[in-house]
């Protein structure tokens, strides 16, 4: 099953053209790297210091086996609707209604966190233009990468990601020349740790606490599962996460080493880029407006796939009598209208709460969200087995992802600045299965009448 140009369509099935599987990975590095790792890294490392790396490199670890979970189901049995799909298949409708669901207001919450984080750094060049001037703005291009389809969107990641990428070679290229003395740098600017208390500051419980940023960093791959089923060779969806994971990762860990290593700890903070904290006090006046422009552009490109992502994800729900069947009925456009208008809906929902809701409580809304995608890597960690046939190193990996996620999860509830968050993402989850019982029982009294009204005899 493809995913046409015109979501929910099959119309133009033959005509798509089919996607490489290197295209498919810099859909998933234009996707993925956002405000998450451009800004979440920096929180990080004030709760743990240098070795936020192993934070990171656990995180890539866990990312990789979800990666491969999901590749291995993709190659198996492509499905539009991706791990929404084989979670229904492996468990039943109750499955795939709950991950669908929390997968779709998980991405409409970090949306809204998004576009407030966005027009907070576009009034780095326009400090008297009100917040909400510039996420209207935001909100309404987002919406316009939507509308013009899988094949528009394609593109215009591809070319964001080069951006972003560019963007963090361009931090590292500067910040190895002021270790060599240019900018008004020296070899005595770059310190690395000399000993477990520098490298690790507050010990195991710190790395611990820290570990969720890194998994943040990662999050977004859920589009690559989406986006699988237009692969020329539906085999390569596991070599484009294998070499997605293998960039990220890498310029992940070169980047956050020299800006550890360039600034001390206490320098760090929750508002700033720790990439423009470590580079600040050199003669680069031009690098803070470059990089400002490059984390807008990170945090416009995983909002709009957020945006996209939740408008096909709610299309295939529609079609699978998850949603109403109105969210999947065609219009002119290349969306169902009714569809995009409930992802339009719900960004306008989650700009107003992200305005008139105290900064904290949002802050947990936003952190809630964020645990809710874990969520649902660990439904297609538990879903791999029911449809692929595992090997006893498939069980493996498994069960070490499944830890790694958990340990993440469980870690949010060492800090008060995450523990609200652990505690909200319970009372949506909580929500989507009262809204499942409900339905569960109203499908099944309207069945009883429906055969109650059946004439006797038949």
């Amino acid at each position: 099953m493809e995913i046409p140009s015109r979501i929910g369509s099959q119309s133009d099935d033959k005509k798509e053209k089919k996607l490489s599987w290197w295209q498919l990975s810099l859909v998933g590095v234009g996707s993925i790297i956002g405000t998450g790792y451009f800004l979440g890294s920096g929180i990080g490392i004030t709760k743990t210091g240098p070795s936020i790396m192993i934070a990171f490199i656990l995180a890539g670890l866990g990312t990789y086996i979800v990666m491969d979970a999901l590749g291995k189901m993709s190659a198996h049995n492509p499905q539009k609707g991706s791990f929404r799909s084989y979670a229904k298949i492996a468990y039943g409708n109750w499955a795939g209604f709950s991950s669908g669901w929390v997968y779709w207001f998980s991405e409409i919450l970090i949306t809204g966190s998004q576009l407030t984080a966005l027009s907070l750094l576009t009034r780095f060049w326009f400090p008297s233009v009100p917040l909400w001037i510039f996420a209207s703005i935001y909100a309404i291009l987002g919406v316009l990468v939507v509308v013009i389809g899988t094949k528009g969107f394609e593109k215009i990641e591809n070319i964001f990601a080069v951006i972003k990428v560019a963007a963090i070679f361009m931090f590292i290229i500067l910040a190895i020349a002021v270790i060599f003395g240019l900018f008004g740098g020296s070899k005595n600017d770059f310190s690395m740790p000399s000993n477990l208390k520098e490298f690790s500051p507050y010990g195991l419980m710190g790395l611990w606490g820290a570990l969720i940023f890194g998994f943040y960093a990662f999050g977004g791959i859920e589009i690559m599962g989406i986006l699988s089923t237009r692969l020329k060779n539906k085999e390569d969806v596991k070599k484009s996460g294998n070499v997605m994971l293998a960039i990220l990762t890498t310029i992940y860990l070169i980047s956050i080493f020299l800006a550890s290593s360039l600034a001390a700890l206490e320098k760090f903070n929750a508002k700033e880029s720790p990439f423009a904290i470590a580079l600040d006090p050199y003669q680069l006046s031009f690098f803070p407006h470059v990089f400002n422009g490059a984390i807008i552009i990170a945090g416009f490109s995983t909002m709009a796939a957020s945006l996209f992502a939740v408008t096909s994800m709610l299309v295939t729900m529609s079609e699978d009598s998850d949603a109403p069947k109105i969210f999947s009925k065609q219009g002119k456009l290349k969306v169902p209208p009714f569809a995009l208008g409930l992802t339009i809906c719900g960004l306008i929902a989650s700009i107003i709460f992200s305005r008139i809701m105290p900064d904290r409580v949002y802050e947990y809304i936003t952190t809630a969200a964020g645990l809710m995608l874990l969520y649902n890597w660990l439904f297609i960690l538990i879903s791999l087995p029911k449809i692929v046939k595992a090997t006893s190193f498939d069980h493996i990996k498994r069960f070490v992802g499944m830890a790694l996620i958990l340990v993440a999860i469980s870690g949010t509830l060492l800090h008060k600045s995450t523990r609200m968050g652990f505690y909200m993402s319970l009372l949506f989850v909580a929500f989507v299965a009262i809204v499942l019982i409900i339905r569960h029982f109203t499908q099944k009294k309207g069945t009883k009448k429906k055969v109650n009204s059946y004439p006797k005899g038949i």
